[in-house]
């Protein structure tokens, strides 16, 4: 099969087992790991928030504090890449490429399915309820209704 003709799936991680659990599932549903050349491109995306974003504005100390946090983002992003990795180094998945981007973890997801062409999704279930999603806010619903492509919602039977 050659490269242009491959499917490519995006799949959102981010500190939770959730997304982990998604990614495993993508890597042993969506891609033949036993292949010279497997049919499927993967990208892992993680959406690291900004700072302004975590403290909820910006105020007095701010230069103070937005260094800190800035730096704790990119270690929590460092960490989760990391464990991404892991898992497919583990699963013999050598055909996947790494993203880090800032922002909202919805839009960032939305944008890379339009920037790589994907023709799927994967996201992870955190199983929050109805009036949880309403004041939290739901990734994969949201991506549902706006992403240009098919969203797979991997549910942990396990959680």
């Amino acid at each position: 099969m050659a490269a242009e003709e491959k499917q490519t799936v995006v799949v959102g991680v981010d500190e939770s087992d959730h997304s982990l659990y998604a990614l495993q599932w993508a890597i042993d549903n969506l891609i033949v790991p036993c292949l010279p050349e497997s049919p499927v491109k993967l990208f892992v995306v993680y959406a690291k928030p900004s700072p302004i974003s975590v403290l909820g504005g910006v105020g007095p100390g701010a230069e103070v504090v937005l260094p800190i946090i800035e730096s704790y983002l990119k270690k929590i992003a460092v960490l989760v890449t990391d464990k991404a990795k892991k898992l497919c180094r583990s699963k013999s998945v050598h055909d996947v490429v790494f993203g880090v981007v800032e922002g909202d973890v919805r839009n960032v997801l939305c944008e890379a399915v339009v920037k790589h062409h994907a023709s799927m999704l994967v996201v992870g279930s955190h199983g929050y309820g109805a009036l949880k999603r309403t004041f939290l806010g739901s990734v994969s619903d949201y991506c549902i209704h706006n992403a240009s492509c098919s969203v797979l919602v991997v549910k942990n039977p396990t959680k």
